[in-house]
């Protein structure tokens, strides 16, 4: 299964770093790899959270709280942890390709 989104429709907000920059910064900002995966985790991580917020919200009856904006927010969260879980399926199995490779 191929997951395809484009950066003006991703629901997390940590899909837009995966790019590098065209020339390197020297501010202290890692633009690698590691830096953008760290970002998407915690845009998963955030969406998850606060998908668990909106699910208590719904559930003590606040009325400033929709059930539409909580189904969303857990459909998002689900989407998100999808593509994490795809990524380190993905991530395993070159792992596991390299490491298997003769020298």
């Amino acid at each position: 299964m191929d997951l395809r989104i484009s950066s003006s429709t991703a629901p997390l907000t940590g899909a837009g770093m995966a790019r590098r920059a065209a020339a390197p910064q020297n501010d202290g900002n890692d633009v690698g790899f590691s830096s953008a995966l760290k970002g998407a985790l915690k845009s998963v991580s955030a969406a998850q959270n606060r998908s668990a917020e909106l699910q208590t919200e719904v559930q003590m009856e606040n009325p400033s709280v929709s059930l539409e904006e909580t189904m969303v927010a857990i459909q998002k969260a689900q989407i998100g942890f999808q593509a994490t879980l795809h990524v380190r399926n993905r991530m395993v199995q070159a792992y596991t390709d390299i490491m298997n490779m003769q020298v």
